[in-house]
């Protein structure tokens, strides 16, 4: 490196250093994206400078539902190896902060410390990240529609997805989920190495393809996919009838696998973990206990204590995602007298400023637990219709709608007796600030 690109490196990450330390000691939140914004305006080629330095490889986790929970169990297991891991825990997945992650394991001469670099992205900004970045992995775990008025529709990423994916070198391995069609056919046309992982249990298929469905057309021929069974919306065991694509051959037997936390979307998230480590060498054993003894991450079926009862936070950002947060409720629910719920929609960027998805929402399981409904977030009265044509007229729910999001919270406590839970339902921007109110601290 010439000594005029080691001043401007060491004046970008100086300067980020700072910023982070400005604003953590203002209380203005975590520093997790504008330290990194700032650097990269001194320095345009600060990430592929910083990913040349992570001594045993970046892992890249992308996809539409799981990257925060997959990302979060995959450095558990390898700091149990001594590791050195470089990880946007917060969930600041676009490229500033990358950057801002890398950046706050670096020195003030910018030399980076850390043996892995672990780095959930944003599905839409994978591309722009492989012009920079030379992953050792890349872990693709589902593709649904999420923000289209970002995203568009899920054969437009995947179709970019590939075109970023080929020019890699062999040394990348792809890791995807052979229960997404859209996946599958991804990785049966990469020139890379290419591993699967899926579920082969038929005991956990749904009753019914759910209508709030992505991808149920062969990506090869157009023609409709026949589906042996359903896990998760469009994920499952299917075939083309027409052109013979079929579900590609998951490395790992899910039957021998253990899962982290609740529903069926995790595990899907240990899977991929799993099988990342497996791959770099870790030993089935040791990935097992940490699957065992895994602590949510923030919003992802985390659960706090407030004033004695207890609070479990589902993030909900999208169809298929809050159909599955409801069917887990559901479960959990019957084992007991039906209790609280609250439900918080907002409209803001991070989720995505159109809401019609909610139409896709199959909130008729939700008001058929009965028991006590409450509905707060920008949208609140869009939540609150959808709920009200979801009722049964025969058996309706206590649906209270509270505009204030520190007297709906306060009214969902008094409505949760000691020994239930309460369960909250956030989009993501609702997620940060109910965890704030919460626990008194910023994510972002």
């Amino acid at each position: 490196m010439q000594l005029f690109d080691r001043l401007r490196l060491g004046l970008a990450v100086g300067t980020a250093k700072t910023v982070t330390t400005i604003v953590k000691q203002l209380r203005l939140g975590a520093a997790s994206v504008l330290p990194g914004e700032i650097a990269r305006r001194l320095h345009p080629r600060l990430l592929p400078l910083l990913c040349e330095q992570v001594r045993q490889g970046v892992i890249l986790v992308v996809g539409t539902n799981g990257k925060t929970t997959t990302s979060l169990l995959l450095r558990t297991i390898l700091e149990r190896q001594n590791a050195t891991i470089a990880h946007n825990i917060t969930g600041a997945n676009l490229i500033n902060g990358l950057i801002t992650t890398l950046l706050s394991n670096t020195n003030i001469f910018g030399q980076l410390n850390a043996d892995y670099a672990i780095l959930e992205v944003d599905e839409n900004v994978l591309p722009l990240v492989l012009k920079d970045c030379r992953p050792r992995f890349i872990v693709g775990l589902n593709l649904f529609r999420d923000q289209l008025d970002r995203y568009g529709e899920v054969d437009t990423i995947s179709r970019r997805w590939q075109q970023a994916i080929i020019p890699l070198p062999k040394t990348t391995t792809v890791i995807l989920n052979a229960d997404d069609p859209t996946l599958s056919y991804l990785g049966q046309n990469l020139p890379q190495k290419v591993l699967f992982f899926g579920l082969s249990e038929t005991n956990l298929y749904l009753d019914e393809i759910p209508h709030a469905v992505d991808s149920i057309y062969c990506p090869n021929c157009g023609h409709s996919l026949d589906y042996q069974g359903v896990y998760l919306s469009h994920l499952g065991d299917f075939h083309c009838p027409s052109c013979g694509f079929e579900k590609s051959q998951p490395t790992l037997n899910s039957k021998d696998w253990p899962q982290i936390l609740i529903g069926v979307y995790n595990k899907y998230n240990t899977l991929a973990a799993g099988l990342v480590a497996k791959e770099i060498g870790i030993d089935v054993d040791t990935i097992f206990d940490t699957v065992k003894n895994f602590k949510a991450a923030f919003g992802r079926a985390e659960e706090l204590t407030v004033n004695g009862k207890k609070i479990r936070i589902l993030l909900s950002k999208n169809p298929v995602g809050m159909n599955e947060t409801i069917r887990a409720v559901k479960d959990l629910q019957v084992q007991g007298k039906p209790s609280t719920t609250l439900v918080i929609l907002n409209d803001r960027i991070p989720d995505g400023t159109d809401v019609s998805w909610i139409w896709d929402v199959d909130t008729e399981k939700l008001a058929s637990i009965g028991g006590t409904l409450i509905v707060s977030g920008d949208r609140i009265y869009d939540m609150a219709l959808r709920l009200q044509y979801s009722q049964d007229l025969d058996n309706q729910s206590n649906l209270i709608v509270k505009e204030d999001l520190k007297e709906a919270i306060e009214t969902a406590l008094e409505n949760t007796e000691i020994g239930e839970t309460l369960y909250i339902l956030p989009t993501y921007s609702a997620m940060l600030e109910i965890r704030e109110i919460l626990t008194g601290r910023k994510i972002l």
